[in-house]
């Protein structure tokens, strides 16, 4: 290369493309010249040749492509550069060497396996390099090399480093040896587990040498360690905390003691001579201990964001102290403290509440009380800061509580008068930054959500001021952030639940000019005008009758908006929410332009603008019937009818409830629509999907349909139309016509109209019943009058139907089954309605009929889930002696009925019950073990009930059945236990460290469980145990999502491990488990890698034999989907491709074809998962 400027800068760059393109033997010449001329002794040609080689190990094709190319250029440049780096003349090269070896290994560590232990001989002594930035570069290098390198190799450098720790041959070295620990640790900290009995010794007794950067390095290993290594730091986390807790005060130059005195000193004289005290004595540059106090808060946030389980000795212990440092002088000490104790407040956020019922109260509270007794002390300590100069120590102060308000909402109501003054100096000083003046305002927000109005109201002349200012900021984000302000200060202004003395009307005048002029604006920010939409919407909903001549106009402005595609949307919740006001706002002039609009917008593609049309309509026709002519309701109703289809069932159930809310206020109009709008509700009554809300606002609209009176659709009318399609199916076939749930909700639709119109119920009754003893009817008729007069007899008193009792038990012996179960669900039902009459009947029947026994135990059933507890209390005696008898029945479908009869008759007196369930586990056979156990399952449910605390206290004996010697007992003991930990986690998080070892020891397989039957000439294999093991992962399963923070997550993954090679239903749970392990606690998977990935590699790589049969082929294709599925999850870990085993499968993956395309058909779908997981809900 020739030597003139000019072309030297593009060289190097052009070596990328050209790697590509040359042959192999060509690239090693490029590379061997580069190697040469980087140690030359002209500066720039070094410089250039170095840049040159980090381009071609750029461009360098990954080694899983095949490519020897990489290899053979790789070696050659590592044997130059070990070379160069011994040979230590001249430093620079040295550092652009360790430079260039650090990018290779951490692109291409794994190809260079042969060098692994030169480059380590090679790197090690540079470690006492007397050049600092050698060191620093050599322990990056050793960094990238602890990913790929061996065991062997691992333990030989960990070997090395604790030999010469031990040494501490002089304090520099010492230092660069910890860096050294605390850099591999953070790289590989999986590795570096089980070396760290040994070290940590070691460190603590480093802590405690007077040098201050040692201090600090020791401090960062420590902190790696406490993420890295969690399980192995569990031994030592109390004494490493003790540390923290003493070096966060460590401030040896500086005496905080006489701050109280000085501060009243100063105030008195103005301190205007502070400064001339001590310049001579001692330079605060010198002073490097905050590096130390700022590495232990480090260390501190470490250990609080990753020890759950801890939060009540953090309240006791670290709490008090971080907070008594909240003094700190030094600005980035300081807001890693503030860090440190905002990650002590996500820690105790309440959990879902859903996973914790009232009963679970006690212990998960225990955080929260110590935390509400320590608020005072934050508010003392903080205060005054939020007027200090420093906008960052403000900063810190805002986002510590803004997370207080948010984990504890009402716990600043006594100290608001003392944050007042803060957050208006903050909004109103001129020289802080616009990110300080957002930050206060979002703290504001929290503030006034999470706590009551009457607090603020003292206060708001002082604030208004300062947040109306904001609102005309020209920074469009403060602007944003002031009127989200605004208009929730609107709602404590002036709440409207309940009355208050504060009068609102002298401050309308201060707030509602600058919002009028942001929403006049038509060339501001998309949020800003939403957001000045909403907050206008609120101060009308809330101030509308102080507006005075204000008010016409403002709406008119609103019309234009909705008008404009871009704000539609967020007007029509504002009008929805205006429309809503208990002051009744005038819309009159606004009503006759906007309602077509309105109408239109049903049109719409845009789910959410008709969902939120669809509502607004609904409140004008409720609030505002005699301001809306019918021409306008027939405009709107045109649109309907389109919108009733089961592709969407939420759009067709509001629209239902619109519809309804028409029938009551404009019985007229509905008339002239209805047969467009009836046939697609007939339609959405017959499909299969029809469910809950949606069926019940239909139930709701026939109901209001029949009362408007008008003759198209009279009551016999309606039920005709219903019933059609099963009486047109007439008498032909066995076999049932509509989809089972159409029966169902044809019966709950013609229940309603009759109880709707209690003149023609009776006759239906009668037609029903008619319809049964007739020999002519279908099954299908016979289905559907059943379900009838289950849904009547329940409410109802049927006793006047002489002959029901007869019919109901002839259909028992009916050759239909769907016959058969929906007379056995009718009689139930009836019964429900005339206790008196039908139970004593049905325990009679069910002692003496064992044929019909299934059947009558699901009446039985019915009437115990569906009757009040105090109607059923005479009768629970008879019913239980009665269950008793039958819990060791041998059909397993008879005795699970039983099971749930119990149960359920367990919750009308769980303090009598209960306890007798419990002493039945020591008597009776296994049968009725299981059944006692199955009986406890169904007394758990995902709702608070009376029973909970009781049965916090005896669950623990009913999983003691999960050593039961029966096998099926052990079966039933691990569904309760799932069942609880996904319904009611709080019944067993404390007993999961006695429970877990039995769970754990029957995902085994067992060896005498397993037997060979002959069929024919084949034999085949079955395994009894598969059942027992299934349930136990899937119990598994259910505790990653409740109960993760109890899991020992080494100990679970062991059992995973297994799983994942084990018979085909387990692996594939284990595979789904695999995968949400990889999101929720990926470090620990990470160190796990190499054992998990054999299994998988295993599954995606099998292939079945030829002559298999078809659905031998479709499982294992299924397997290796499920299997590619964790593939995938377990790529999306940070970090994982630097895992050679990883790295290795990953190329095995893209250079077989088949599993190519597999991987990419997984990526596809993963893709456009998240998209309709999360579903528009608005």
């Amino acid at each position: 290369m020739p030597l003139n400027g000019s072309v030297h800068p593009r060289a190097p760059e052009s070596l990328g493309p050209l790697v590509g393109k040359v042959k192999e033997y060509q690239v090693e010449t490029i590379v061997d010249t580069l190697c040469t001329n980087m140690l030359s002794d002209k500066e720039q040609l070094r410089d250039i040749s170095s840049i040159g080689l980090k381009t071609v190990i750029a461009e360098l094709p990954p080694a899983a492509t095949g490519s020897t190319m990489t290899a053979n250029v790789c070696k050659k440049i590592t044997a130059q550069l070990t070379g160069a780096i011994g040979k230590q003349e001249d430093v620079s090269v040295q550092l652009e060497a360790l430079d260039i070896l650090s990018d290779m290994l951490s692109r291409l560590g794994g190809t260079l396996y042969s060098f692994h232990s030169n480059i380590l001989t090679c790197l090690l002594p540079q470690l006492t390099s007397p050049r600092l930035a050698v060191r620093k570069r050599a322990i990056i290098a050793l960094g990238h090399l602890v990913l790929t390198c061996s065991g062997s190799i691992f333990s030989e450098l960990t070997e090395h480093l604790l030999a010469e720790l031990k040494r501490n041959e002089s304090t520099s070295t010492t230092r660069t040896y910890i860096q050294c620990v605390a850099g591999i640790s953070r790289q590989a900290g999986h590795r570096i587990g089980e070396h760290l009995e040994k070290i940590i010794p070691l460190i603590v007794q480093y802590c405690n040498v007077d040098d201050d950067e040692l201090r600090e390095y020791c401090f960062q290993a420590f902190e790696s360690f406490v993420r890295r290594c969690p399980k192995e730091m569990d031994p030592h986390i109390s004494s490493v905390m003790g540390l923290c807790l003493k070096y966060i005060t460590f401030d040896p130059n500086y005496n905080y003691d006489n701050e109280e005195e000085e501060e009243e000193m100063m105030e008195t004289e103005n301190g205007e001579d502070e400064e001339q005290e001590s310049d001579d004595e001692y330079s605060d540059d010198d002073d490097i201990s905050w590096k130390v106090r700022r590495a232990a808060a480090k260390c501190l946030e470490a250990i609080v964001s990753s020890r759950h389980d801890l939060l009540q000795d953090f309240y006791r212990t670290l709490s008090p102290a971080l907070i008594s440092r909240f003094k700190e002088r030094e600005e980035n000490v300081k807001a890693d403290i503030f860090n440190a104790y905002i990650s002590l407040l996500k820690q105790t956020l309440p959990t879902q509440s859903w996973l914790h019922s009232s009963g679970a109260s006690g212990k998960d509270d225990v955080p929260l009380t110590m935390l509400q007794n320590q608020v005072p002390n934050i508010i003392k300590a903080l205060h005054k800061q939020l007027k200090e100069k420093s906008i960052k120590s403000r900063q810190g102060c805002f986002s510590l509580l803004t997370e207080l308000a948010s984990v504890l909402p009402g716990c600043l109501t006594d100290h608001i008068p003392a944050l007042i003054p803060g957050i208006v100096f903050s909004l109103a000083d001129k020289s802080s930054s616009s990110n300080m003046r957002i930050d206060t305002l979002s703290f504001l927000h929290v503030l006034l959500c999470n706590h009551q109005p009457e607090v603020f109201h003292p206060h708001v002349k002082a604030l208004l001021p300062s947040v109306v200012t904001c609102i005309g900021d020209p920074f469009y984000k403060i602007t944003s952030e002031a009127l989200l302000v605004t208009q929730q200060l609107v709602k404590v202004i002036r709440p409207l639940d309940k009355a208050y003395t504060f009068d609102a009307k002298p401050y309308v005048k201060d707030l509602f000019p600058g919002i009028l002029k942001r929403l006049k604006a038509a060339d501001i920010d998309q949020e800003v005008k939403e957001r000045a939409i909403s907050c206008m919407g609120q101060i009308i909903y809330n101030l509308g009758d102080h507006l005075s001549t204000d008010l016409q106009p403002t709406l008119k402005i609103f019309l234009e908006r909705l008008k404009n595609e871009i704000t539609r949307l967020t007007t029509v919740k504002a009008l929805t929410l205006i429309a809503s006001s208990p002051l009744k706002i005038d819309l009159r002039p606004i009503i006759g332009e906007g309602l077509p609009i309105l109408a239109s917008f049903l049109r719409k593609n845009q789910r959410a603008l008709k969902l939120s049309t669809l509502n607004a309509l609904d409140i004008l026709v409720k609030n505002y019937s005699d301001s809306l002519k019918p021409a306008m309701i027939e405009a709107v109703l045109t649109e309907l009818p389109v919108l009733i289809t089961e592709n969407d069932m939420h759009v067709s159930q509001v629209t239902i409830m619109f519809l309804t809310t028409l029938a009551k206020v404009y019985p007229s109009c509905i008339s002239k629509i209805s047969g467009s709008v009836l046939a697609e509700i007939f339609q959405l009554v017959h499909s299969p999907l029809l469910q809950g809300g949606a069926l019940n606002a239909i139930i709701d609209f026939f109901q209001a349909l029949v009362l408007t009176k008008t003759a198209a659709m009279g009551y016999p009318e309606l039920v005709k139309q219903l019933t059609a399609p099963v009486y047109s199916s007439g008498s032909a076939g066995a076999s049932l016509t509509l989809h089972k749930q159409a029966y169902h909700s044809i019966a709950k639709c013609v229940a309603a109209l009759s109880s709707a119109c209690p003149k023609e119920a009776p006759a239906t009754v009668n037609q029903f019943v008619q319809d049964v003893k007739s020999p002519k009817s279908g099954p299908a008729v016979q289905v559907l009058a059943f379900l009838f007069l289950a849904e009547v007899g329940r409410t109802t008193n049927l006793s006047a139907q002489r002959e029901l009792r007869t019919v109901i038990l002839e259909a028992f012996s009916s050759p239909s089954e769907e016959v058969k179960s929906a007379a056995s669900y009718a009689l139930g039902n009836v019964s429900v309605g005339n206790l008196k009459e039908y139970l004593p009947f049905m325990l009679k029947e069910i002692g003496s009929q064992p044929k019909r026994q299934y059947l009558l135990l699901h009446s039985l059933k019915e009437v115990i889930s569906c009757s009040p507890a105090d109607s059923l209390t005479p009768y629970v005696e008879d019913i239980w002696a009665l269950l008793f008898k039958h819990c060791e029945c041998t059909e397993e479908g008879t005795r699970n009925v039983v099971a749930e009869c119990l149960g359920k008759l367990t919750l009308v007196n769980p303090a009598e019950l209960l306890p007798r369930l419990r002493k039945q586990l020591s008597a009776g056979s296994p049968h009725a073990r299981s059944t006692v156990v199955t009986a406890i399952k169904f007394t758990i449910t995902d709702q608070p009930q009376p029973i909970d605390a009781l049965l916090k206290g005896c669950i623990g004996d009913f999983l003691q059945t999960l050593q039961d010697p029966d096998l099926n007992v052990r079966r039933v003991a691990l569904a309760l236990f799932n069942s609880a930990a996904h319904n009611k986690p709080s019944l067993i998080r404390d007993l999961l460290n006695s429970v877990l070892p039995s769970l754990y020891n029957e995902t085994k397989v067992r060896r005498e469980l397993i037997r060979e039957v002959e069929m024919g000439p084949f034999k085949h294999t079955v395994d009894d145990g598969l059942d027992v093991r299934k349930a136990a992962f899937e119990c598994m399963y259910t505790l990653l999502e409740s109960c993760l923070d109890r899991l020992d997550i080494y100990d679970y993954l062991n059992h995973v491990e297994d799983g994942l090679k084990d018979h085909y239903d387990i692996r594939m749970l284990t595979f789904i488990m695999l995968a949400r392990l990889s999101v929720l606690c990926p470090n620990a998977v990470l160190q796990r890698l190499e054992r998990l990935i054999e299994p998988l590699r295993a599954t995606c790589s099998t292939k079945v034999k030829a002559g298999s049969v078809k659905q031998e082929f479709e499982k294992q294709d299924e397997l290796k989907r499920s299997a590619m599925r964790a593939v995938a999850a377990l790529l999306t870990i940070p970090e994982v491709e630097k895992s050679p085993a990883m790295a290795e499968f990953s190329s095995q993956i893209r250079s077989t074809p088949e599993m190519a395309s597999l991987f990419e058909s997984i990526q596809k779908d993963s893709a456009s998962l998240p998209t309709s997981e999360s579903m528009d809900m608005s």
